[in-house]
């Protein structure tokens, strides 16, 4: 059965020096919940304390309505899957797919079956009777999986369980974990720093930083409006810029430094004033036009095919390197050296405060800012 984890005021110290303060989150049930974030920002912190791993400074975790603050990690019904897969090396896959069962002293035909049935669905069967040793990686962390889910858990916690693969095993395992999720149901919190696999595969994203939690949202939510320039710069790429915005009644515009002139849509109440403004522009969100057209001028720098895209990188006047993805021409690529002129879509441009703490433009959607 699946159970949504409710984290109400959460702290964690080590000594003097606090990690986490006052974290407020909850996670569905059967949900697929990411924490997203750089080295050292508290989401590995996090999952160890919803395991009982770590302890709690502070603050109130649940499992539907029961609070787990004091429960023995080994009473929680979890199923948990490291980055170093964990599996015994002494014993076979099918032993250690089996060991769960055993130590709950299932019978012995539950086990068989159970333990079969898992077997296949992680599509490992004719690997059964090989020691670990013996398996590449992708199908070690398929043992991993398999045992974690046969003692049917009511939450499955994932520490960075792809991050020793190599680049093509990890798209091949991302979406086995995806598959399987859905199959089975089973609420799942996943720790990531890589930003293209959290968005691959999460229903949610929590993004962090210096162990607060700064945006919660669909994948399509964080990428199209970021809360705020550090969600928007993390995640996937983009260039920033600075403007001035300017606002005439109804009518406001983005005064960029080059001259480009923006018309704005979508600006939220509180925030029509003229200001300096942050302009978060993501590589596919710019123009390209070899005419003067009243855009950015640009050098071209040098550019990289990379057969759908080609990849630009140019400078503005002020030196600010740029970076424009364009869908590949079947002409040559816009040669080093050219001049440009670089426009932007403007319904998909995010603004922020001059400090970059707030996004200023309507369609932001933070569940943060929800009561957990």
């Amino acid at each position: 059965m699946s159970v949504n984890i409710k984290i109400k005021n959460a702290v964690k110290s080590y000594g003097a020096n606090t990690i986490i303060s006052g974290l407020s989150l909850e996670i569905h049930a059967g949900e697929f919940f990411t924490l997203l974030g750089p080295s050292g920002c508290g989401k590995t912190t996090l999952l160890r304390m919803i395991a009982g791993f770590n302890t709690i400074e502070g603050g109130d975790f649940y499992f539907n309505d029961k609070r787990i603050n004091l429960i023995d990690p080994s009473k929680r019904n979890i199923g948990m899957v490291f980055q170093n897969y964990a599996i015994f090396p002494h014993l076979s896959v099918k032993g250690n797919v089996a060991f769960g069962l055993k130590n709950r002293k299932y019978p012995r035909e539950r086990i068989e079956t159970e333990t079969q049935k898992f077997l296949e669905l992680m599509k490992i069967d004719e690997f059964k009777n090989r020691m670990p040793d013996k398996l590449s990686g992708g199908q070690q962390q398929r043992v991993a999986l398999a045992r974690a889910l046969v003692i049917q858990p009511d939450v499955l916690l994932m520490d960075e369980p792809l991050s020793n693969l190599d680049a093509k095993l990890r798209v091949e395992m991302r979406f086995a974990i995806k598959e399987i999720q859905n199959r089975v149901g089973i609420t799942t919190v996943y720790v990531t720093h890589d930003q293209e696999e959290a968005m691959a595969i999460s229903d949610r994203i929590a993004v962090m930083k210096d162990g607060v939690i700064q945006h919660i949202g669909t994948p399509k939510d964080i990428y199209q409006r970021p809360a705020n320039l550090f969600v928007s710069t993390f995640i996937g790429k983009t260039n920033v810029l600075e403007a001035q915005l300017a606002v005439e009644g109804a009518r406001s515009r983005l005064l960029f430094p080059e001259g480009l002139e923006v018309p704005l849509d979508g600006l939220r109440e509180e925030f029509r004033k003229g200001q300096k403004v942050i302009v978060s522009v993501r590589p596919e969100e710019f123009v390209i036009s070899t005419e003067p057209n009243g855009g950015l001028r640009t050098v071209v720098d040098s550019s990289v095919f990379l057969g759908l895209n080609t990849h630009y990188f140019v400078h503005l006047d002020s030196d600010q390197q740029v970076e424009i993805i364009q869908e590949s021409m079947i002409d040559e690529a816009i040669a080093a050296g050219s001049m440009i002129y670089l426009t932007v879509k403007p319904e998909k441009i995010n603004v922020f405060t001059e400090d970059g703490s707030r996004n200023i433009l309507d369609g932001v959607n933070n569940d943060k800012n929800e009561e957990a």
